[in-house]
């Protein structure tokens, strides 16, 4: 390899390449330039050595994947140190909706206790994933009175956007969305990659799916900007999913485009390719695992009374104790359960191997409605 005097870039001679092809294609060989960049490992500074840099900015982005527990503790400590710095900040939240802000705004102040908030904001049903993972930051947050901001447009909205686009949203629709640009071609094509990912997809055109993904960036960004026209002296925190940040035309430029305020953009990766272009900071946490959690193994919906098991996962202690699809579940120890939610609160600190004591109706709403008990070891 000879270094290209000019770019720094690495110009290989081509050979390799070249005779590895030659007898299958017959292409010529020819000089390749190839663009690299190394990273010396042994000199990588700490997360702590490079928050200085983030105390300065009003906005702080940080991406995640939303189901690694390391990715959420890295935002927990950005966050404390922006308070220690600071004290007025706020926290920007993908994955709490709009329209239930008041529960948070009560969760925080101390009026509602965490079982409240997380059934008010319909918090299983929407998101989904472990609240655990979000836990601590929520607590956190709560402890010092730091203000949670729901970011997220209601998926009611993105769903009917993904299956039939803007054009098919009601006037009163039309009228809850936020002005929306289409922005780079880069955005665009990442966009496409992503789409053509995914095999199963069901209805809905490419053009719909990036008004969706167009309406979600724009309207958790409207609704940032919004906050901080609000609230012009606190400095805000946002957590969402790294593709909602990385090169930043998703979520940054077009809060910027709203605000004027710059911004830093912090990814836990590497996820994306790692250039300057994708992010400000790119941080390698050690992998930290929640630890497990005990599982029934059911398939649920919710129904009328209780919650229908509609199946079973493979290793299914429910359905090992004697449980039957079609069950309803109505009761979990002492605690009535009127929907999934109230299942999946029931089981927040559920360990495995732990013995809870199922209530089920079987045969609900006919002249054989039987109110049954097991006793269920987790899984």
């Amino acid at each position: 390899m000879e270094n290209s005097p000019n770019n720094g870039t690495l110009r290989l001679p081509g050979v390799c390449l070249g005779l590895m092809l030659v007898a299958l294609t017959a292409l010529p060989c020819r000089a390749e330039v190839l663009d690299a960049r190394a990273v010396d490992l042994k000199a990588l500074p700490t997360l702590e050595q490079v928050l200085p840099s983030l105390l300065d900015k009003r906005v702080v982005f940080v991406g995640e994947s939303h189901d690694q527990y390391s990715h959420h503790l890295v935002q927990l400590a950005i966050i404390r140190a922006l308070h220690a710095q600071h004290g007025d900040i706020a926290i920007g939240l993908e994955f709490f909706q709009q329209p239930f802000q008041e529960h948070l705004d009560a969760f925080v102040a101390g009026e509602i206790d965490e079982r409240t908030m997380l059934q008010r904001t319909q918090y299983m049903d929407r998101w989904g994933f472990d609240y655990r993972l979000y836990q601590p930051i929520l607590q956190y947050a709560r402890d010092n009175r730091i203000p949670l901001i729901a970011l997220n447009v209601p998926k009611e909205l993105t769903r009917k956007v993904a299956e039939g686009g803007v054009a098919k949203l009601s006037a009163e629709e039309r009228a809850q969305l936020p002005e929306m640009e289409r922005g780079e071609e880069r955005y665009r094509q990442r966009l496409r990659t992503l789409y053509e990912s995914h095999p199963a997809r069901e209805g809905g055109t490419f053009e719909n799916f990036l008004e969706a993904q167009l309406l979600w960036d724009e309207g958790m960004a409207a609704r940032a900007a919004e906050y901080m026209k609000q609230h012009p002296d606190r400095r805000m925190v946002i957590l969402v999913g790294a593709g909602h940040v990385a090169w930043r035309d998703g979520i940054p430029r077009r809060l910027e485009r709203r605000t004027g305020v710059p911004s830093v953009v912090v990814l836990n990766g590497p996820q994306e390719v790692v250039s300057p272009e994708v992010a400000d900071f790119v941080v390698l946490p050690e992998r930290v695992e929640l630890s497990p959690k005990g599982m029934l193994g059911v398939l649920m919906e919710n129904a009328e009374p209780g919650v229908r098991i509609s199946g079973f996962s493979k290793a299914s202690a429910a359905q090992d104790a004697g449980v039957k699809q079609d069950d309803r579940i109505v009761q979990i120890d002492d605690e009535s359960v009127a929907n999934t939610t109230d299942v999946q609160l029931a089981m927040f600190s559920r360990k495995p191997g732990e013995i809870i004591n199922l209530g089920v109706l079987r045969q609900a709403g006919t002249a054989q409605e039987q109110l049954l008990r097991y006793p269920i070891k987790l899984r």
